[in-house]
């Protein structure tokens, strides 16, 4: 018998007390900083469990998939010719070729992959950089498991581990700041974002960890940030040594000029940027179509382009041409269409979660020659769970799962575990999140 099916026999044999115990875990949920949006984060009544050999897997998967996205990002610096395969605006290339004063490649991500743990194999989904989010979700979850009781009688026969994301990326942040010149012991610290679509809750807690570390740290509209003095000054007046960089690129670059003093400080050396303009490369979906090319294999060994053929989903560009050419129109059910320059899931549409071939041909069409990708639909991996904690009616049934490799300087620090209803995980279906842990 797996953990899985060990937990659902604990429910099982104990139906009715699981039904109060979820009760509680949701008021204990409801009160606690999981909220993304406004909305409370939903989760269901059996943790993510991996044994120590999954951990051991995800482990190699993520500091291959790293060292291959740094050398692509290393090429992109010195090669006109393969920077012309990405299609950057000039202002963004600006930005990506300007060198930080820092020394750390891909500084932070979460790579998102579809991962089988009965065969260890897997399909990327995405490479998310700088905007990688989840880690407090993830931790509020595994606090109110914590006192979940069916959770407490499974704890008496196994050892369980969850992962710590918040001093850990802190002790990351403080080593890549210190390969930067005149670094100082102490510095000023802002984590920048939009903070109309930002997760401030979690950003309260990366506050507190830097607080921990003796660090003083504010969270920064970055509308807000202005330049004086050949410096970059927070909203309260104080002179900003480091940025933990959470606006993505893409809403930077829309609002350029809104956020200049932000971009000229950069540009200006002013402060050390954590993460910079390089991790564009890695987050623009169109990775994964370049990192099939010619250009990337020559530069990779034998082994990284196998690993590369493995898990990267077949993609191409959306045309007119390659609608036809891979026939997708009468075989939607085996494709996704994905805007290259995006987050949260937005503006996809998988074939198999288009109402019918009408809306799947217009959705096409619209989008058609527009930045889009169209990339093979991968089937999740299923697991049986139940949604206790916010329906005491619900029943057994599969969950879609996606799992998210949280990598810190180059190093597999946590895993983030998200599950739906739907074969498509993604905040506008029935995205749900579980607390991971290690089950040994």
């Amino acid at each position: 018998m797996n953990y899985q099916q060990e937990y659902k026999r604990l429910i099982t044999d104990n139906f009715e007390e699981c039904r109060s115990d979820a009760a509680s875990m949701r008021r204990r949920i409801e009160d606690s900083s999981a909220h993304y949006h406004g909305y409370t984060v939903h989760t269901l009544y059996i943790p993510k469990m991996y044994s120590p050999d999954d951990l051991t897997q995800l482990e190699a998967a993520a500091v291959t998939t790293h060292s291959i996205l740094c050398k692509v990002i290393e090429e992109y610096l010195k090669n006109a010719d393969y920077r012309a395969l990405f299609g950057f605006d000039k202002r963004l290339e600006e930005l990506i070729l300007h060198k930080p004063m820092h020394s750390c490649t891909l500084p932070i991500a979460r790579i998102d992959i579809f991962y089988d743990p009965e065969t260890g194999g897997f399909k990327f989904c995405e490479f998310n950089t700088d905007g990688s989010s989840g880690m407090n979700e993830d931790r509020e979850l595994n606090n109110a498991f914590a006192g979940s009781v069916t959770f407490q009688r499974f704890t008496q026969k196994h050892s369980v581990r969850r992962f710590e994301l918040f001093d850990s990326w802190v002790e990351e942040f403080i080593k890549i700041y210190k390969t930067s010149p005149n670094a100082k012991d102490k510095p000023y610290v802002a984590i920048a974002d939009f903070m109309s679509s930002a997760s401030n809750e979690e950003f309260e807690e990366f506050r507190r960890a830097f607080g921990r570390a003796g660090i003083e740290c504010e969270i920064c509209d970055i509308y807000k940030l202005r330049r004086e003095d050949g410096g970059l000054v927070s909203p309260s007046g104080n002179r900003i040594d480091a940025v933990y960089r959470r606006a993505v690129t893409c809403d930077i670059m829309e609002n350029y000029e809104k956020v200049k003093p932000f971009i000229n400080a950069y540009l200006n050396d002013e402060v050390v940027l954590i993460g910079d303009f390089r991790t564009q490369i890695a987050h623009n979906k169109l990775i994964f179509k370049i990192l099939g090319d010619d250009m990337t294999r020559s530069f990779l060994t034998d082994k990284e382009n196998a690993f590369i053929s493995e898990h990267i989903p077949e993609t191409h560009i959306l045309t007119h041409d390659n609608i036809h050419r891979f026939n997708v129109i009468e075989d939607r059910l085996n494709w996704i269409v994905k805007p290259m320059d995006s987050y949260a899931s937005k503006g996809v549409l998988a074939g198999i979660e288009a109402k019918d071939t009408e809306e799947w041909l217009h959705f096409l069409s619209k989008h058609m020659d527009t930045g889009y990708l169209l990339q093979r639909y991968i089937t999740p991996y299923e697991t049986e769970n139940i949604d206790l904690v916010w329906d005491q009616k619900a029943e057994f049934r599969g969950f879609a799962n996606i799992t998210g490799l949280f990598v810190y300087r180059g190093k597999l620090r946590g895993i983030y575990s998200r599950i739906a209803k739907t074969g498509v995980i993604s905040t506008q279906y029935s995205e749900m999140t579980l607390p991971t842990m290690i089950v040994d």
